[in-house]
């Protein structure tokens, strides 16, 4: 891995992982949908350059405590989540180029279309679980 001089640097890029994400509380799916991002690449582009999210469509992003938009061209809802599934914060209706504030307690986020936390009822202390596709 780049050991020699001019050797081609070797870069793992894994596959992308989809799952559904049903909030136990809430008995719905909160996402059909859900892209995983767990890699230093995949973290770092997130949905930048990605069309807006549709309902039902989410990206996850582990290990993550606090999320930016910037670059972003349309607001997200944010859940924050913790390494139990639960929810311990959202925020609503994030909009592009906004900063917002770290979480401590999660250890991951799910990114949904602005809207879709509310009309999915997502609320602090749902219980949510990753199924297969």
């Amino acid at each position: 891995m780049g050991d020699r001089k001019g050797a081609p640097l070797q870069i793992e890029i894994r596959q992308r992982y989809i799952v559904k994400v049903y909030n136990v509380t809430q008995q719905q799916w909160l996402a059909e949908r859900t892209e995983i991002a767990e890699n230093f690449w995949t973290r770092l582009r997130g949905l930048i350059g990605h069309a807006p999210l549709r309902p039902g469509e989410a990206m996850l992003i582990r290990p993550c405590k606090g999320v930016h938009c910037w670059f972003m061209g349309f607001p997200l809802d944010i859940i924050f989540v913790d390494n139990n599934w639960r929810v311990v914060s959202v925020e609503h209706d994030m909009r592009p180029w906004a900063v917002g504030r770290p979480i401590k307690a999660a250890a991951f986020v799910i990114e949904m279309a602005s809207g879709e936390a509310q009309r999915t009822q997502t609320m602090v202390g749902d219980q949510l679980q990753a199924r297969a596709t």
